[in-house]
């Protein structure tokens, strides 16, 4: 008889867990738009067309926005300077971009909002 209201207890916890109306928007938000926030990193318009009212995917496009023109600014200075520029920021830059680039996926694909180093607090879409 123990066992039996035992087993009822454990189900009952199971169906609890099953259904989580304790998720707040921010992550119910965050896990519907997941893909828009790996997205940003890889063409950072797109979340902006596809999910304007998401502010999880627009804080990742944001971030995508900044790594973005860190490309830009390393090879168009990389591209410029000679020799230095060829030899050292172009390829030590090229990696940063990337790092940071897989960085912001790693922590889109976790539904986590953190910022990336060096541009994390650069704010240029609200």
């Amino acid at each position: 008889m123990t066992e039996n209201l035992n087993t009822e207890t454990n189900e009952e916890e199971k169906e609890e867990k099953k259904v989580d109306p304790a998720l707040s928007e921010e992550e119910k938000d965050a896990e519907d738009n997941k893909a828009m926030g790996i997205l940003a990193y890889l063409i950072f318009f797109i979340p902006l067309l596809a999910a304007k009212e998401s502010k999880f995917a627009m804080y990742h496009a944001n971030q995508g926005l900044n790594v973005f023109l860190l490309a830009l600014a390393v090879n168009v200075v990389g591209t410029i300077v000679p020799i230095l520029g060829w030899l050292i920021i172009l390829p030590i830059g090229n990696i940063l971009v990337l790092v940071l680039a897989i960085m912001g996926i790693i922590n889109a694909s976790k539904g986590e909002m953190k910022q990336l180093p060096m541009l994390g607090k650069i704010s240029l879409i609200k």
